[in-house]
């Protein structure tokens, strides 16, 4: 039996080529790579928050909730971190990457997000803008939820596309689950949900008759399942509303507080590249939101908005409008970080004002810049310390004695100090208001503790405690609701013992400032 030879290609016929990568997609995934690097590394010592994070997270499970009442947030995060440290370990490494992991999961949804929106083109614009974002970085490399936040929001978007879709029990099913996390993470949560119902709800109500809208209404019901998983946690929420709050800062306006918002996703606001950042992306949804690319040369505004990405930047802006307002009605604080969990659709808007660019090298233009900056602004989060706690801690790692007392004023900066300190043996630690351990800050009734307590009873307690040994005075001025307070013990200190020092002058311009003295016997 023979078998033929395979023919051979005549002179007139080639053999089939591999195509070759194009320049374009090795440049999108060298810059992914650098923004997934940047997610990863930061030079900074873990601040406050960050802090009370990881000293929260590593209790024993049963003692999460009651730690939680006197912090003032929901649990999800906390028991995910718990599980991880005790896993990985409580390093500043370690406890970072579960954040950083997050914000690298939140990529491929972006892609996701995108492509469902405009195209591949588009889903490539949104995963370069997030992987690039100095705000996305920011909160890649911090102990916190807020890129839980930003994972969760992006998969309950695919989860809500998918169900609205085709509303089988499945994909409702992850729609209700994704909503249940998301309360379960972050509080300004409710003010996303209840923008996304009412647009729901117009589209149950006053939609085309038929599937549409039973997919919309099975949809709704969904969210409302997921949303009624919070009842558990009621009780704990109204004790948190009613006794911590957020004292460490006051209310804002809402043009105020979304102003801020804006100009933070630009990256520090210390910074000359923030604004050129900031401008360029606000410029962008402007487009996005009303703008149409007509040629080369030319984008055409329609102040009715663009029908495409009219419900995008409803969720972005009215979630940010709702948040904002209810936030100043009830007098509670904002804060940048807040505005996380519209942060995703925001990153839609960008990426959807770049494609109206027609002309290729104008979109490849107006990308560089966005690109550039946003990396600039990641490395300098990796380069820049949050906290002076390490320039504190230093000196007293290596000059201290057993015996001798650290006392801080205010006890928010124990946090992050006395991390550093725990491998010194034999101190005695004490905050002010309350003598506490500094470990974590006990926010009930936070305010007027703070004013009723009195810093000459403080002074002579520490004075008492370290008898003929030295006090460490870890102190920062000009925090909210304790003006006054850590100058005054400070005062009574000088006059308890006229033997002082300045080891550590406080740098307003560091994020988390504190400074040292010394008091001798």
């Amino acid at each position: 039996m023979s078998v033929d030879a395979p023919a051979r290609p005549t002179a007139d016929e080639k053999p089939a080529r591999i195509p070759r990568p194009s320049w374009g997609a090795a440049i999108i995934a060298a810059v992914v790579l650098v923004g997934i690097a940047l997610r990863f590394y930061t030079r900074s010592d873990l601040w406050l928050d960050e802090a009370l994070s990881v000293n929260i997270a590593r209790l024993p499970l049963r003692q999460l909730h009651d730690a939680l009442r006197h912090d003032g947030a929901p649990p999800l995060f906390y028991v995910v971190l718990h599980g991880w440290i005790r896993v990985f370990g409580t390093g500043d490494t370690a406890v970072r990457a579960l954040s950083g992991l997050f914000s690298v999961a939140t990529l491929p949804l972006a892609w996701f997000a995108g492509k469902r929106l405009g195209g591949r083109r588009l889903a490539w614009l949104a995963v370069v803008v997030l992987a690039t974002s100095p705000y996305a970085i920011r909160y890649g490399t911090e102990s916190r939820m807020y890129a839980l936040v930003m994972l969760l929001v992006f998969a309950g978007y695919l989860a809500v596309l998918r169900a609205v879709e085709r509303p089988t029990i499945a994909r409702l099913a992850v729609v209700a689950l994704v909503t249940a996390f998301l309360v379960y993470t972050q509080y300004w949560s409710f003010y996303l949900i209840t923008v996304a119902v009412v647009l729901l709800g117009r589209r149950a109500l006053r939609g085309e008759p038929g599937p549409s809208r039973q997919a919309a209404w099975r949809c709704l019901a969904a969210i409302i399942v997921g949303t009624l998983t919070f009842a558990a946690w009621i009780p704990t929420f109204l004790y948190q509303a009613r006794h911590t709050g957020t004292p460490w800062g006051n209310a804002r306006v809402p043009w105020s507080a979304i102003a801020e918002a804006l100009l933070k996703f630009g990256g520090e606001d210390t910074h000359a590249e923030t604004f050129i950042l900031v401008f360029a992306l606000i410029t962008l949804v402007v487009l996005a939101v009303f703008g149409r690319g007509v040629d080369g040369r030319t984008i055409d505004l329609d102040l009715g908005t663009q029908p495409r990405i009219r419900r995008e930047a409803i969720l972005a802006f009215g979630t940010l409008l709702v948040g904002t307002t209810l936030s100043f009605v009830a007098g509670s604080a904002f804060d940048a970080r807040y505005a996380s969990i519209m942060f995703p659709f925001f990153v839609l808007l960008v990426a959807i004002g770049l494609t109206l660019f027609v002309d290729p090298r104008v979109r490849a233009g107006v990308l560089v810049v966005v690109v550039l900056i946003g990396i600039i602004g990641g490395i300098r989060n990796v380069t820049t310390n949050r906290t002076q706690a390490a320039q504190v801690t230093n000196i007293i790692t290596a000059e201290a004695h057993p015996g001798d007392v650290v006392a801080y004023c205010p006890d928010q900066i124990g946090p992050s100090a006395s991390r550093r300190l725990g491998a010194v043996p034999g101190l005695i630690q004490l905050t002010f208001p309350d003598g506490a351990s500094p470990d974590r800050v006990n926010w009930v009734d936070y305010v007027d503790r703070i004013r009723a307590a009195s810093p000459q009873a403080f002074a002579r307690r520490v004075v008492n405690r370290a008898g003929n040994h030295t006090i460490w005075y870890v102190s920062a001025t000009g925090f909210n609701h304790v003006e006054g307070k850590c100058e005054a013990l400070g005062a009574a200190l000088t006059v308890a013992r006229p033997k002082t020092t300045l080891r550590v002058v406080q740098h307003d311009s560091i994020f988390e400032y504190m400074g040292l003295s010394t008091f001798s016997a």
